[in-house]
């Protein structure tokens, strides 16, 4: 720790946003990096704590505290405010193959566990970790480095999102032959087609992929395992297979009216714009357009803050969002989320702000529940049907919702986007691969083991645990790789 005081002497500054009302006219990046010289500040606010929290990854009630992937990130802080940028960046890769994707789309879970938060703002880890990758790709340090030699050993990743992409980095490191299997038209899985463009830019994601590729990874795309790849033809080519294809089951809403025109879930809305965008700047009009729409978004999460931007980008007419939870106070309750967890308080996002900025308020409607959707003549819909609830407890401690007589609204809409999340992974190549899954859908392997009930299959990611952080994603992809390359050698050097 270089700077003993910097705590008391600095204060917290974040990631710099563009204006929300100039932003939104265009798909760039919404944010503005720190100078050296703010970051370094950053770095020195950092304390000499006797247990850095930050980043010893935990699951506490249900919700994530501290980094799943044991970044260094002490280590890292004292040496951006030393300006050691190069080193900063080595200690950043040990423990994490895309720290970019983490720095530009995790919730920083690490920073709610940051000490130095329990009475003051916490260190803006998440700025400090970005700002470090991005001097590292802008000075040319980041370089592919491949293997100086192989074993001969041909391992299959299906899908290319951050568990599939960390499990092949990892796998390639140790020597063996990686082909990564997607899907979709472009490498990413989610990070490509479920974060918008002005989140995390796809060029973000393409810059790592083309990395990876020198190093001598291969990628095939198009291609649907199971479907267009055979199974019998996987097993038989390559000496291991591991599953990374992510939790893709929407959730749905169970309400009359679900099938009317113009209700969509909400990655659906969200990929078929960044394909739109990224194939043609929009001109092929192959997407889902919010343009002078009435939209309604239901689901008050990150991803229904992507569509809120999204939608303001398209030049919407209005916008709501439905959260299903009551509005959170500004400070966290110190008796129900003590901390290090991940603190539950009101936030306000960057498409909170371009909404208000562009509409002229905030978008968010509380403790509202969907009760039926209402169509038109031509089977479109035009209104959605709510009901505010209350959460309640029995004796028992088991919570429910109970409808609050009288709140009953009508709100005019003409595109609905349900963004409640996902339940988990689609069950066609897990069925043809004869691989076993829980209660909740998931494919059943232990966690830090990763082996499935078929001999050299693995799973990692959302599709062994359910949705989750792309922070979780990679964790798992590494410690996967892991035991793959055991099984695969007899022993292992991979962390």
């Amino acid at each position: 720790m270089g700077k003993p005081t910097g705590f008391m002497e600095y204060d917290r500054q974040s990631q710099k946003e563009r204006d929300p009302a100039e932003r939104t006219k265009d798909w760039d990046d919404y944010t503005l990096p720190l100078t050296d010289e703010e970051a370094q500040l950053q770095g020195a606010r950092c304390m000499d704590c006797g247990v850095p929290t930050c980043q010893s990854g935990m699951e506490i009630n249900g919700s994530t505290t501290g980094c799943p992937v044991y970044h260094l990130i002490p280590e890292w802080n004292d040496l951006v405010y030393r300006g050691q940028w190069k080193e900063a960046l080595k200690k950043e890769h040990e423990m994490n193959n895309f720290p970019e994707f983490t720095g530009f789309a995790c919730p920083a879970p690490c920073e709610g566990a940051c000490v130095l938060g329990i009475n003051e703002p916490p260190v803006a880890i998440r700025t400090v970790e970005r700002s470090i990758i991005e001097k590292g790709f802008e000075n040319g340090w980041v370089k592919p480095e491949p293997p100086k030699s192989r074993t001969g050993k041909k391992v299959a990743v299906v899908g290319s999102g951050p568990a599939g992409l960390a499990t092949a980095a990892q796998l390639n490191k140790a020597g063996h032959w990686v082909t990564v299997y997607e899907r979709n038209d472009r490498v990413g899985g989610l990070l490509t087609y479920g974060i918008p463009e002005m989140k995390l830019p796809y060029s973000v994601v393409e810059r790592r992929v083309n990395i990876l590729e020198q190093e001598g990874i291969k990628f095939i795309t198009n291609t649907e395992v199971g479907r267009h790849y055979p199974v019998s033809r996987l097993r038989e080519e390559y000496d291991a297979v591991i599953l990374c294809g992510g939790a893709t089951v929407h959730r749905n809403i169970e309400a009359d009216g679900r099938s009317l025109k113009g209700i969509h879930y909400a990655m659906d809305f969200l990929h078929s714009n960044t394909k739109s965008l990224l194939d043609s700047g929009h001109e092929d009009g192959n997407y889902i357009s919010a343009e002078g729409r009435d939209v309604i978004v239901i689901g008050g999460g990150d991803t229904g803050t992507d569509c809120l931007a999204t939608s303001v980008r398209h030049n919407c007419k209005s916008l709501t969002q439905f959260d299903i939870y009551d509005k959170k106070g500004a400070d966290r309750d110190d008796l129900t989320n003590p901390w290090p967890q991940y603190p539950i308080v009101h936030r306000v996002e960057y498409g909170h702000n371009e909404a208000d900025a562009n509409l002229g308020r905030d978008p968010r409607a509380y403790a509202v529940m969907t009760k039926r959707f209402v169509g038109d003549e031509e089977g479109r819909v035009k209104e959605v049907h709510t009901v505010n609830v209350e959460l309640i407890f029995d004796e028992k401690g088991n919570r429910s919702r109970r409808e609050i007589p009288g709140t009953e609204k009508v709100w005019k809409a003409d595109l609905v986007l349900l963004a409640i999340g996902f339940s988990g992974p689609e069950q066609d190549l897990i069925e043809k691969l004869g691989v076993e899954t829980t209660e909740r859908s998931n494919v059943d392997a232990e966690y830090g083991k990763y082996e499935t009930n078929v001999e050299g299959v693995f799973a990692a990611g959302d599709m062994r645990r359910g949705q989750s952080l792309i922070v979780w994603a990679i964790n798992e992809g590494r410690e996967a790789a892991r035991e793959c390359d055991r099984y695969l050698m007899g022993s292992t050097v991979l962390p």
